[in-house]
């Protein structure tokens, strides 16, 4: 990118984990110029998973699309992008919101968590972002 970006220890640096909702335009910028690039498979999908994990951090529901949207890039992104990052704002209010807005992304990814529900067995989002920090080891 443009702006010297180095991946994901510099998006930790910069964002934190959990991040700062004042970031999040920026978090959001991020993760569309990475969706772009990796329609090219030239994105960074370390830094994807990253910046997913940092929006749900955020608890902000609209976020699940463009999550959803990340996970959706291809196959790689899929499986490296956890599931529960698309439930921030909490599984029922994620539910919810999905079912609301009514787009078939809503829609597709609203399907996916219902198919996923074992990964949903013990949720919750303390719980989440707790793995997610010791996977990034900043817990």
């Amino acid at each position: 990118m443009d702006d010297g970006w180095k991946g994901v220890n510099e998006a930790l640096r910069r964002f934190g984990l959990p991040a700062k909702h004042a970031d999040r335009p920026a978090i959001v910028a991020a993760l569309r110029e990475q969706i772009r690039l990796e329609a090219n498979e030239v994105g960074d999908q370390f830094l994807m998973r990253l910046l997913c994990a940092q929006l749900f951090s955020l608890g902000v529901v609209e976020d699940s699309l463009l999550v959803w949207e990340a996970k959706s890039c291809n196959f790689d992104t899929h499986c490296g992008i956890d599931v529960q990052f698309l439930c921030g704002a909490g599984l029922k209010q994620t539910k919810e919101f999905l079912c609301a807005h009514g787009s078939d992304p809503a829609q597709d990814a609203l399907e996916y968590i219902a198919r996923c529900d074992r990964d949903f067995a013990d949720f919750s989002v303390g719980r989440a972002l707790r793995q997610a920090q010791e996977f990034y080891q900043v817990a």
